[in-house]
């Protein structure tokens, strides 16, 4: 642990500045266990303690799964960009965006997943990844708001699960936990990743027109050649003089062969 004397998982400091324990105003009886207190504004607060006891069980949880089997829906865009970096240094499996109904269940669908394990980013925008996770009988661990349900979910992670650096912070936690459990880093000391890097838009929209830029180029190219092409087509009336060629020679030879011979 970073912090030793409160145990937690990173310094305090840190869950505060990334407003990880700001709920929203409205508490739901689903979560009211997980509620530290009422602000004056309305805002409900989250435990804190709470929050980081259960990030830990779901890295441990995870853990005891191979990152092909384990799948992480993120359908906004804060999530899906936060989670895209923690898929990529562990492995797991990512939809991001819309969770298309029959993803889990119609074996002919081209993205069928049969995932052992799932973890939804919002339990409102992901309903239907919790539906069709209850009815396969796969295990799921959620991230849950104040304003929301948990009904079908068997971990819920109370925390702020709609704003930018809690996401981040949240999906640093848990990379770095599910590396130390998977063996690719020793300890925390080796975990090379700040929060930053999880706040970053995820790169991979811009690796894809690099690798095109450079066959509109060559077509470019082409085409500049062309017009260059354009000016010497006049100068093909010249193929009008070679029609004149087969009239004097070929037959006129021809005919004084067979006389010679007679």
């Amino acid at each position: 642990m970073t912090d030793e004397k409160a145990k937690l998982l990173v310094k305090q400091e840190m869950y505060l500045e990334a407003g990880i324990h700001i709920g929203t105003k409205i508490r739901t009886y689903d979560m009211k266990k997980y509620i530290f207190k009422r602000r004056d504004d309305g805002l409900y607060i989250l435990d804190l303690r709470k929050t980081d006891e259960q990030l830990l069980n779901a890295g441990k949880i995870m853990a005891q799964y191979r990152p092909e089997e384990v799948l992480v829906v993120a359908s906004r865009t804060y999530s899906s960009n936060a989670a895209a970096k923690f898929a990529q240094l562990t492995g797991v499996q990512l939809i991001k965006g819309r969770f298309i109904p029959g993803t889990m269940t119609n074996l002919s669908y081209k993205g069928f997943r049969e995932p052992k394990i799932v973890f939804v980013c919002d339990p409102k925008g992901e309903r239907e990844a919790i539906m069709e996770s209850a009815n396969n009988g796969v295990p799921l661990i959620s991230l849950c708001d104040t304003d929301n349900e948990t009904k079908s979910i068997d971990l819920v992670i109370p925390a702020n699960n709609k704003g930018k650096k809690s996401l981040a912070l949240i999906f640093y936690i848990l990379a770095r936990e599910l590396m130390v459990a998977q063996g690719k880093i020793g300890g925390y000391d080796e975990f090379k990743y700040d929060l930053g890097y999880f706040e970053q838009m995820y790169e991979e929209k811009k690796e894809v027109p690099v690798a095109v830029e450079p066959e509109p180029e060559t077509t470019a190219a082409a085409v500049q050649a062309a017009p260059e092409a354009k000016p010497s087509e006049p100068v093909k009336s010249e193929p009008a003089k070679a029609e004149s060629a087969p009239v004097p020679s070929v037959p006129a030879k021809s005919e004084p062969v067979k006389e010679e011979k007679k």
